[in-house]
């Protein structure tokens, strides 16, 4: 309109030239859709950070259950296959997760069982301690060096009541906080195994639908070599689930049946401890020792020396030939490799670094193999 409230003339438009709409539009189509990526990924990264932030302290539970899902995945399979009927449902997963839940709390109650019971014993010598001391063992008097001075001490400290008993008073304070702090951790590790357990139970309901998403996004993200990466973890894990849980059970059964014919106390706990930590590379020695030394203590010389023997033979034939074929077998990892790969895991991630550590290493392995392959190239001399 002009200022008359007139309709405009022609010549009071403004003519401009002509412009390129369909260009400009497609210029613009593609900003935004580059905008909307953009926007998409950070919203996308934003998700994932404060989903892993919310979730940051059971991640370790997330990956005991992964890691007990893929060792048991074949036995599962086999299991689905032998009952078509009950995989239909949630009530083989239920029943197989119970058994894999029995499997770590049944020799989790026998040690806390033994534990208690050693526990009162402990509590009735301490009592019995202060009302009427503590005489020197004969044992000291066959320790190949300080015995006098152990003796000194012992009649100091122990023999005498009052000092037996002003001796084990400051163990009172100690024993409460102690108390008040396996009892945390134990609420603590239990609540972290349950959701471990609930989420076995997930993996192996839905672990189809699961390994197929997981196949279509590794070769989205990735191509055919995520999914060759993919194979290589979970050949490691099967390959350190064999090499050292298997392995370290059978090292704790031999030294169990050892302990017992020896006549060591409480062999079948030692033989548990033995299990544990045989599980862990050059630790096995350290429960063979303290069997070893019982029996030392107790005046069996010739069979504590045949404990600590027959025990390095079946830890250094376990750790040095056994292990490593199980676990660089499947995966083709040097020895080197593997055995970074567990104690560095296992210093740095824990119990679960035993698993993450090689599954690493693995990989890694397997992409400088594939990086390092010559591929027909002859590569400049000098």
């Amino acid at each position: 309109m002009s200022q008359s409230g007139l309709p405009p003339h022609d010549d009071d438009r403004v003519h401009l030239p002509p412009c390129p709409v369909e260009d400009i539009t497609l210029e613009q189509r593609q900003a935004a859709r580059r905008a909307q990526w953009k926007a998409r990924e950070i919203l996308a990264l934003a998700i994932v950070a404060i989903t892993t932030y919310t979730i940051h302290g059971f991640l370790s539970a997330l990956a005991w259950g992964v890691v007990f899902a893929v060792a048991t995945w074949p036995l599962y399979r086999k299991i689905q296959a032998r009952w078509p009927r009950l995989a239909q449902g949630a009530l083989l997963p239920a029943l197989c997760t119970a058994g894999m839940a029995l499997l770590f709390l049944i020799p989790m109650l026998f040690v806390g069982l033994e534990a208690a019971n050693e526990a009162q014993n402990v509590l009735g010598l301490m009592k019995h301690a202060r009302n009427a001391g503590v005489p020197v063992p004969v044992w000291v008097s066959r320790l190949p060096f300080g015995a006098n001075a152990v003796v000194k001490w012992w009649n100091s400290h122990l023999s005498d009541p009052s000092a037996a008993a002003e001796f084990f008073s400051s163990f009172d304070a100690r024993g409460l906080a102690m108390t008040k702090t396996v009892g945390s951790q134990v609420v603590h590790r239990g609540t972290l195994f349950f959701f471990s357990i609930l989420t076995l139970f997930f993996l192996y309901k839905d672990g189809d639908t699961i390994m197929r998403e997981c196949t279509v996004a590794s070769r989205r993200a990735f191509g055919r070599r995520g999914e060759l990466i993919g194979h290589q973890i979970i050949a490691s894990i099967h390959g350190t689930v064999a090499g050292l849980v298997l392995v370290g059970v059978g090292e704790g059964i031999i030294m169990g049946v050892i302990y017992f014919l020896t006549g060591v106390p409480h062999p079948v706990l030692l033989g548990g401890a033995t299990a544990i930590a045989a599980m862990i590379p050059f630790c096995a020695m350290i429960p063979v020792g303290l069997a070893a030394t019982l029996l030392l203590v107790d005046g069996g010389t010739m069979s504590a020396v045949a404990v600590f023997a027959i025990g390095a033979v079946v830890i250094f034939t376990a750790d040095h030939f056994v292990r490593p074929g199980l676990i660089g077998g499947s995966t083709q990892l040097p020895f080197l490799w593997v055995l970074l790969g567990i104690v560095g895991g296992a210093e740095t991630w824990g119990l679960l670094g035993l698993f993450l550590g090689p599954a690493a290493m693995a990989t890694l392995h397997l992409l400088w193999r594939n990086w390092s392959r010559e591929r027909g190239v002859a590569l400049p001399e000098g």
